[in-house]
């Protein structure tokens, strides 16, 4: 059921715990100060960690800053027996999951860590994420971490600030704040900054009125306004030059805009949500982004991880590419081969989840079996998928024998030497495993075993 850490000066209080939590089916350490909890922590994973808040040397308060350092998604629960509004204020602002006062209800308890261990269970957490999240594929421990921030900021009316690498997915992780959020109802508008010429952003996102400038032929509403009581997500923000993000940085400041050639203050209620795959603060120090504009947007930042960075979760993307190209070019691809599979998860993947979803359509459009396999990822342009073997090529590849030799040996002598040194190649480049050797060669499983008898290379 999990592990936790009891942490009390008081022997009782750790033995009544301990006897407590493992008839309950936990796993209990103990510690009698700060100090040796962090060293319990660093000799053992645990799932939640149970704390006075008084106690010599190393107070609670310090121990969970300390454990918040390292440790930012481990539960942390405050015991004490001195109830202070002031002590329970400060342990939920420096991250504790609950706050709690002896002498405490047995039932209220085991409430308590029954929730706080199921936020820490992987499984309980995948499966919850599955539902809330259908349109974010990930399990790994980075993608569970962005759930969790988004059930936690969703609610609020906060700005966010998303960075990630191109093709990470920063927009569906906006959309999904959106979707969790008070404003569910309302539009959600996306606008690529990049993508819009200079000379035409500001009417984008504030709007026109007739007549104002050489092709404005009626009244135009703006992104804030058609995204009034909503999301507006403005991807690519650093792009945004330095007059726009003076007249964003009003907007943000006022809660009001002014359209292109009117003059009339319209007031708007929206919250901002950025994407960025340029680190700011960098641009901040090179005079291209206004400070006062960042910590505007960043109020919740955000970083989505790249996905060599959770490549746990390719297989899982593999699956879901591959059901929705298989149905959308009317195949039935049922898998993509294990040696394919390797391949993929080997690769560095620069273009991140779009590339992947890239690789898995083209794979699709080109097979002609029911299986992806790895050849037809490699037909990928200027993809160069890196294959598991970096080996030079093989001369088993190159001909065969000049045609005096073939008429000296014969030819079912130099069929049997090429097909033995073929069966060889494909072997070393599969790790010896003879089911990925035998999706290489496109031979059944069962015939390549009789061959590796045969010629003795087992």
């Amino acid at each position: 059921m999990g592990t936790i850490l009891v942490v009390d000066d008081e022997q009782s209080m750790r033995d009544f715990l301990k006897i407590f939590l493992s008839k309950e089916g936990y796993r209990v350490l103990t510690a009698e100060n700060g100090e040796q909890a962090l060293a319990r922590i660093e000799e053992n994973p645990v799932d939640l960690v149970i704390t006075d808040i008084r106690m010599p040397g190393m107070s609670g308060l310090e121990l969970l800053e300390t454990i918040r350092e390292t440790a930012t998604d481990l539960p942390v629960i405050m015991i004490t027996a001195f109830a202070s509004p002031n002590d329970a204020v400060q342990a939920m602002k420096n991250g504790a999951f609950d706050y709690i006062s002896k002498p405490f209800n047995v039932d209220e308890i085991k409430t308590v860590i029954a929730s706080a261990t199921r936020r820490t269970d992987p499984v309980a957490r995948q499966d919850q994420a599955e539902q809330l999240f259908p349109n974010i594929i990930g399990k790994s421990r980075e993608m569970l971490k962005i759930f969790d921030m988004i059930k936690r900021i969703a609610p609020t009316p906060a700005n966010v600030l998303i960075y990630g690498e191109s093709g990470t997915g920063k927009e569906l992780v906006a959309q999904a704040i959106h979707a969790k959020s008070k404003a569910s109802a309302s539009p959600f508008v996306p606008i690529t900054c990049s993508a819009i010429p200079e000379e035409l952003m500001e009417s984008e996102l504030f709007g026109h009125i007739k007549g104002s400038f050489t092709g404005a032929i009626a009244d135009k509403p703006g992104l804030f306004q058609e995204a009034h009581n909503g999301t507006a997500f403005l991807d690519e923000i650093g792009e945004l030059t330095p007059i726009i993000q003076t007249k964003l940085l009003r907007v943000l400041q006022e809660r009001e805009i002014k359209p292109v050639g009117g003059t009339r203050i319209i007031p708007i209620t929206v919250r901002i949500i950025a994407a960025t795959n340029r680190i700011l603060e960098e641009e901040i120090m090179a005079g291209r982004f206004r400070e006062d504009l960042f910590y505007r947007l960043a109020v919740v930042p955000i970083r989505v991880p790249s996905l060599r960075e959770r490549k746990s979760d390719i297989p899982l993307l593999v699956d879901h590419f591959l059901a929705k190209y298989s149905r959308l070019l009317g195949k039935e691809i049922r898998e993509v081969s294990s040696y394919a599979l390797q391949v993929l998860m080997n690769y560095d993947f620069p273009g991140n989840v779009r590339e992947l979803e890239n690789i898995i359509e083209r794979g699709v459009a080109l097979e002609s079996s029911n299986i992806i396999l790895p050849e037809n990822l490699s037909l990928t342009g200027s993809l160069r998928l890196q294959k598991t073997a970096e080996q030079p090529p093989d001369k088993t590849f190159q001909a065969v024998a000049d045609e005096e030799e073939l008429y000296r040996r014969g030819l079912d002598d130099v069929i049997a030497d090429l097909e033995k040194r073929l069966i060889s190649h494909a072997l070393t480049q599969s790790g010896n495993s003879k089911t990925k050797a035998a999706e290489l060669l496109r031979v059944s499983f069962r015939s390549l075993r009789y061959k590796t008898k045969k010629y003795q290379l087992d």
